[in-house]
């Protein structure tokens, strides 16, 4: 009725507004004619029951002179005024009319109090106790949103989540407050205090986080059901158990565990949301793992207080090689590929093959302790190490319970460099023993020589007073220098001296000269040592012979090490990429869901 009423007016303020305006017109057209301005022409009647004159001056009740005097009827101007003034006035009642119920209702909501909500006897309203309906246990369904997974940590075994955790259960007991009219209602979230509460907690959290900035991130709602909804935001720094037996090609598991402190699945159950229980960020990036699946589970464990329920989410993560290819596969590789160049160093080069083998070696060593500052000192060999202490033959000694894939690669590496080591070794022995024959050799064929320059009569020089005045072509040869030669390799060049003067014949008698003469024939008929023995040319040449065969049977070593390693690490390789990262994790996730 009230909006009838205001359409009325609008339309009577209109019209009068439209005939105002046209007498103004045709008195600007005709200024000398008096009669359009006092108007006395038979006014029309229209289909209400009204004329013209009477709706622009509303019903004729506020005429001010009239026409019996004479005078006009009204001033179009003064018409004009008091239609707008009554359209104006309208709208400021209804405009008054909606604040004020707008103003009604916040004033209640503002006086909203916590007993609002309570039963009418809040005595009766126990806040330690579920609220079970029926005798069931209470439900409680639970939602998490993940928005960030980061600073998985190798060494701690830990990992850190940014999440909104949500729970809602049903309170029959509450009241809803008397001018709820939304769907549902915001409530302080102190109210938690007073009111029962799911004891959940994080049971593999070490460290959880409370966000306040800018203002505390959490929020409490009442729906019109009595369901209460329970939101929040919190980092979690929460622990894993990770297995590194295929490392770095494994494959993790971490969980996040929610259960109840203090009531038994009679009294309470945590059950997922329906519709969405997990909501994880697409745009989760990590360094060095992929997240390659995340489910929800239930973990409800008995102990011996009773059986308490709990709930569970799985995020499996898969560790990224191209950091590990690139800072520890191919690196090892071109050491050990390096260890190889040996093979083609002559045999004699000791120097340099020995300080190539053991620099590789070293370098090996040094690759593999690296490979480990970011693991925690396990108690079983991890394949990686397996690899580089194959290619060096050197490692600690662990408690073998299981294979790590980077202590497989390392430990081959590391045996794969000791051998090429023992490869020169082995070459070094099959050429031991020419030199020392061969130097033996050449003192004997000095020894010959030095007898001919004895024969023809070098003047020599006494070097041991030993071998008296009288000697002959042996001890000049063992005990005398010759003059104007030189000392080369093991043996003295000696020369023998002249031959001493006989004695006077006229000091001498027939009896002494005949004994001095049969003591120089035995002198000079005494058997020399040097010359009792074979032909040193000969004995050269065989020697020559021997030394050569050696020499060719090293180099046959080293040629077969040239095939043999490389194609042995090859094989390697293909066997090691296979298992580890084909078959084993097939294995690894089937053991782990037995």
């Amino acid at each position: 009725m009230h909006q009838n009423t205001t359409s009325n007016y609008i339309g009577a303020g209109i019209s009068c507004i439209e005939e105002t305006s046209r007498r103004v017109r045709r008195q600007a057209s005709h200024p000398g004619n008096s009669e359009l301005v006092a108007d006395h022409r038979p006014i029309p009647f229209n289909n209400s029951g009204y004329t013209e004159r009477n709706r622009c001056d509303n019903h004729a009740r506020d005429r001010e002179g009239g026409r019996d005097n004479g005078t006009p009827f009204d001033s179009s101007i003064q018409v004009w005024m008091r239609q707008v003034m009554t359209i104006i006035s309208l709208l400021l009642i209804c405009i008054t009319d909606v604040t004020a119920k707008a103003y009604d209702r916040d004033s209640s909501d503002a006086a909203l109090e916590f007993q609002d909500i309570l039963p009418s006897d809040p005595r009766s309203y126990d806040k330690m106790t579920p609220p079970r309906e029926e005798g069931q246990p209470t439900i409680v369904y639970f939602h998490v949103t993940v928005m960030s997974l980061d600073s998985i940590d190798e060494s701690s075994m830990t990992y850190a989540a940014d999440i909104f955790f949500a729970q809602s259960w049903k309170d029959a007991r509450l009241r809803l407050p008397d001018n709820m009219t939304q769907p549902y209602r915001l409530l302080p979230v102190q109210w938690l205090k007073g009111i029962w509460r799911p004891d959940a907690f994080f049971k593999n959290a070490k460290a959880v986080t409370f966000q306040e900035m800018t203002i505390p991130n959490h929020y409490l709602w009442l729906y019109q059901d009595k369901t209460i909804l329970y939101m929040v935001k919190l980092t979690l720094v929460l622990s894993c158990a990770m297995n590194f037996e295929v490392y770095p090609h494994d494959t993790q598991e971490c969980t996040m565990k929610i259960e109840s402190i203090s009531h038994t699945t009679d009294d309470l159950v945590f059950v997922w949301e329906p519709t969405v229980p997990l909501e994880v960020d697409k745009s989760i990036e990590l360094p060095q793992l992929d997240l390659v699946r995340n489910v929800t589970g239930d973990c409800t464990q008995v102990y011996s207080t009773g059986n308490f329920t709990c709930l569970e989410i799985i995020f499996t993560f898969r560790r990224r090689l191209g950091y590990y290819l690139f800072h520890t596969y191919i690196p090892t590789c071109l050491i050990v590929i390096m260890s190889w160049i040996s093979f083609w160093i002559r045999p004699e080069a000791v120097p340099a093959r020995v300080t190539l083998g053991v620099t590789s070696l070293l370098t090996l060593a040094t690759q593999h302790a690296n490979s480990q500052k970011s693991l925690p000192p396990v108690s079983y060999i991890k394949a990686i190490d397996v690899f580089m202490s194959s290619c060096a033959g050197n490692r600690r000694v662990h408690v073998i319970m299981y294979l790590q894939a980077i202590d497989v690669f390392m430990s081959s590496c590391m045996v794969f460099v000791f051998l090429s080591l023992m490869e020169y070794a082995l070459v070094n022995v099959v050429l031991g023993d020419v030199p020392e024959e061969s130097r033996a050799l050449d003192a004997r064929i000095k020894a010959k020589q030095h007898k001919n320059d004895c024969a023809i009569g070098k003047r020599c020089m006494p070097t041991h007073t030993h071998c008296g005045e009288h000697i002959g072509p042996c001890c000049c040869a063992q005990h005398y220098g010759c003059i104007g030669t030189s000392v080369t390799s093991a043996a003295v060049s000696i020369a023998l001296p002249p031959p001493p003067p006989p004695p006077a014949a006229a000091t001498t008698s027939p009896h002494l000269r005949k004994n001095n003469r049969e003591e120089n024939q035995n002198k000079r008929t005494m058997p020399c040592p040097l010359t009792s023995s074979p032909s040193p040319k000969k004995h050269h040449n065989n020697w020559s012979q021997v030394m050569e065969q050696r020499r060719h049977r090293a180099i046959l070593i080293d040629r077969f090490s040239r095939v043999v390693f490389p194609l042995s690490f090859t094989i390697l390789n293909i066997v090691y990429w296979c298992v580890f990262v084909v078959e084993w994790p097939a294995f690894g996730s089937n053991d782990v869901e037995s």
